[in-house]
C-alpha cells in the first residue's frame, strides 16, 4: 500500500512516499481503508523532533475517515464496510490505517467522509476546552489564541452557544480576521499586541476563560489577561519551550487556576472518557449546530506541501490529505 513515511527528523522534505505492507488488526483493533487524513500540529512536531518519541521510521497521522476493512478478535460493535472516523496513535497518512476499536466512531448520518475526517481531534478537543475542562458558564467571557485554526474555529462556535458572554479571538495576521469572525467571535485581535487590545475591550477586567495552545512564557503572561477567579486551559506547546511551572505566587493574586488538556493523553489513558466527550461533540455536528470548515485539501503524495502550508501560519480552518482516489 501507499504511505508517507518519516525515516529521519527534519523539515517537510523528510515526508516521503513509500510502498509498505498492509497492517492486520490484532485483538481489539480494526483496519480502515482511508479516504481522508487530517493534518495536525502534533504531526509536525513529531516530524521535526520526535514529539511523543515515535520509533523511526514511522508514518504520521492522528485522525482518518474511511471504511472498516477488517475486524480484529473481540470487536463486535463495528462491521466491515461501515463508514467511520478514527483517532489513532499514528499511521494515518496511508491507504490503510490500524486503529484501536475504542477510538473508532461511526460517521453520523448525513456527513461526508471528507467532513468526518475533521471530527476525531478537533471536535472533542474544542468541546473539552469549553465544557469538560474550561467549564464556561453563561455570561462568562473567553479568549482563544489561534482563533482561525481548526480548533479555534470550532471553539468560537461552541463558546458562542453557551450564551451572552463575549468571545474574543487572537490571530496572527489581519487576513484571518474575517474568517474568525464568521465562526463565533465577537472581536478578533491581531498579532503580539493582543493583551493591550483585550484590556481595552474589557475595560481592564480581562476574561474568565483563556485557551492557550502556545505554552511556555506566553502561557505565563496569559495570567495578566484573566479576570478574578479566571481560568487558563493550555492545550499545546506550539512555542516548543520548556514547561512553565505555576505556584501560589503566580496564581494567588487573582485566585486563578490553570488546567491542561491533551487529546493524545486522554486517548491513551482514558479512552472511555474520550468516547463520551466525542459522542457529545459529534451530536452537535450531526444536528448542524457546528460547522467544520475544510479550507485546504491535498493528495496524499503532497503531505510535505501540507506541512509547509501549516508551518507558514497562512492557513485557516482544517487541512486534509485526500487518500482515496
Amino acid at each position: 500500500m501507499r504511505a508517507i513515511q518519516v525515516a529521519e527528523f527534519g523539515g517537510p522534505e523528510v515526508l516521503r512516499p513509500v510502498e509498505t505492507d498492509v497492517p492486520e488488526p490484532g485483538a481489539g483493533e480494526v483496519t480502515i481503508d482511508v479516504a481522508y487524513a487530517g493534518v495536525n500540529f502534533a504531526e509536525i512536531k513529531a516530524r521535526r523532533s520526535g514529539y511523543r518519541r515515535p520509533i523511526l521510521p514511522f508514518t504520521p497521522g492522528l485522525e482518518v475517515s474511511g471504511r472498516v476493512r477488517a475486524l480484529g478478535p473481540g470487536v463486535t460493535d463495528l462491521t466491515v464496510g461501515r463508514e467511520v472516523a478514527a483517532f489513532i496513535a499514528g499511521g494515518g497518512y496511508a491507504e490503510v490505517a490500524l486503529a484501536p476499536a475504542a477510538t473508532v466512531f461511526p460517521v453520523p448520518a448525513g456527513l461526508s467522509l471528507r467532513t468526518a475526517a475533521t471530527l476525531p481531534t478537533v471536535l472533542p478537543t474544542a468541546h473539552a476546552l469549553i465544557h469538560e475542562v474550561g467549564r464556561l458558564r453563561a455570561g462568562e467571557s473567553v479568549l482563544v489564541r489561534g482563533a482561525a485554526g481548526g480548533v479555534g474555529t470550532v471553539v468560537g462556535q461552541l463558546a458562542n452557544r453557551v450564551g451572552d458572554g463575549a468571545v474574543y479571538g487572537v490571530v496572527s495576521s489581519a487576513a484571518k480576521v474575517d474568517f474568525a469572525l464568521k465562526h463565533g467571535y465577537d472581536q478578533v485581535f491581531v498579532g503580539d499586541d493582543w493583551e493591550r487590545q483585550l484590556a481595552a475591550a474589557t475595560g481592564g477586567r480581562g476574561v474568565d476563560l483563556l485557551l492557550d495552545p502556545i505554552g511556555g512564557e506566553q502561557l505565563r503572561h496569559s495570567l495578566r489577561s484573566l479576570a478574578p477567579f479566571g481560568r487558563v486551559v493550555n492545550f499545546g506547546n506550539a512555542g516548543e519551550e520548556a514547561p512553565w511551572h505555576f505556584g501560589a505566587a503566580e496564581l494567588g493574586p487573582g485566585a486563578w487556576s490553570v488546567a491542561f488538556f491533551s487529546i493524545l493523553t486522554l486517548a491513551a489513558e482514558r479512552p472511555k472518557e474520550l468516547r463520551e466527550v466525542s459522542a457529545r461533540a459529534f451530536r452537535l455536528v450531526a444536528d448542524g449546530a457546528v460547522d467544520l470548515p475544510v479550507t485546504a485539501e491535498l493528495p496524499l503524495a503532497e503531505a510535505a506541501e501540507a506541512h509547509r502550508l501549516m508551518e507558514s501560519r497562512a492557513t485557516t480552518g482544517k487541512l486534509l490529505l485526500r487518500v482515496e482516489d
